[in-house]
């Protein structure tokens, strides 16, 4: 059994181009599956978070079923990478809006990037790529919520910057499959979704890693 950290985003809400919060959280199937995925092929996950906030999830993504029951999380700057196999952080708008630029978990990310430890991101999660250091990121073939997914959703009119915009200003190689089908990009041990839908080949690709 491994122990695998899935680091999500304190945020309950996205900020506008125009100020205003757009309510928002986790993305409940990119939670659920890769938790679902991993637990029941007897690894351990461990929940993380900045401050150790409860994560919430985006009510969007729920659709009348109940919102998935996720542990406890620890704060995630006591975080030590020794101890985990592999890193998974699930998407929603939320981490656009904290794991995007937050230090911590940059450097999370990159210490997994430098030293070859699994590191899978799924949709807007991918945003936490964005404050690692270019030198580990730059060149590397990614992908993430499209431009046109989010048009498609109807929030890209509204938003202050787009993903897909900044990971190409970031140097990465960007690539998208069609929109709200599964998509993954693996580059070593570097692992992207597009989308939702992308998020078990994300989560069985970690497993081929950890065994």
């Amino acid at each position: 059994m491994a122990k695998i950290l899935f680091v999500m985003s304190a945020a309950g809400h996205w900020t506008l181009r125009d100020g205003t919060r757009h309510t928002t959280g986790f993305w409940a199937e990119e939670f659920a599956v890769p938790f679902r995925i991993l637990t029941e092929a007897g690894h351990e996950v461990t929940v993380a978070t900045p401050g150790a906030v409860a994560p919430v999830v985006d009510p969007a993504s729920l659709d009348g079923a109940e919102a998935p029951v996720v542990p406890a999380p620890v704060d995630l700057g006591t975080v030590d990478l020794g101890e985990y196999a592999a890193v998974f952080y699930p998407g929603g708008h939320a981490p656009m809006e904290d794991l995007a630029v937050d230090p911590t978990s940059a450097a999370l990310a990159g210490k997994a990037i430098s030293t070859g430890v699994p590191l899978g991101l799924v949709c807007h999660g991918v945003a936490a790529l964005l404050p690692v250091d270019p030198q580990l990121v730059a060149g590397r073939r990614v992908t993430g919520f499209s431009n046109a997914e989010e048009s498609a959703a109807g929030l890209a009119p509204k938003a202050a910057w787009l993903l897909e915009d900044r990971l190409i200003e970031l140097g990465t190689d960007f690539a998208a499959g069609p929109d709200w089908q599964p998509y993954v990009v693996v580059d070593g041990s570097l692992i992207t979704g597009q989308n939702p839908a992308s998020s078990e080949e994300v989560a069985r690709e970690l497993l081929r890693r950890i065994g």
